[in-house]
């Protein structure tokens, strides 16, 4: 699976505002990657973070529309197995700040053997993943 790319709200987001100062890096990982994979908490929290940088909801929504229908991307949806696998990471990282929607990229990464993530999130790197995207 190195072949993969994971892609994380943040890294969306870059993709998506073209004012956002990492779009055109954003958009060249993109584009390179063969597969891309993200789960629909992702999606879920794409749309209000559109929200507070007051971007268009429409277009927020648009955008996500069209990316699902990528024949390159898997969307996973997630399932009671994959939250319970989280919750345990959650408790075993104490010291850390991850949120549940992390937990889960990072439990699907590690049991697909994807290393780099389409991210601004520093939480990646912390787990051992290659951030693509500096804040």
């Amino acid at each position: 699976m190195n072949d993969w790319l994971f892609l994380d709200t943040s890294g969306l987001m870059c993709l998506f505002d073209e004012d956002d100062f990492r779009h055109k890096q954003a958009n060249e990982h993109f584009k390179n990657a063969k597969s891309l994979l993200t789960i629909n908490y992702i999606l879920a929290e794409f749309v209000p973070l559109a929200h507070v940088r007051k971007l268009k909801r429409e277009n927020a929504l648009n955008f996500l529309k069209t990316l699902i229908l990528l024949p390159r991307l898997e969307l996973v949806w997630i399932n009671d197995d994959y939250h319970n696998q989280a919750m345990e990471l959650l408790e075993n990282r104490l010291d850390k700040t991850y949120s549940l929607c992390d937990a889960v990229n990072f439990i699907l990464m590690h049991e697909r053997k994807i290393t780099k993530a389409l991210t601004t999130d520093k939480h990646f790197k912390q787990e051992g993943f290659v951030r693509l995207l500096e804040n």
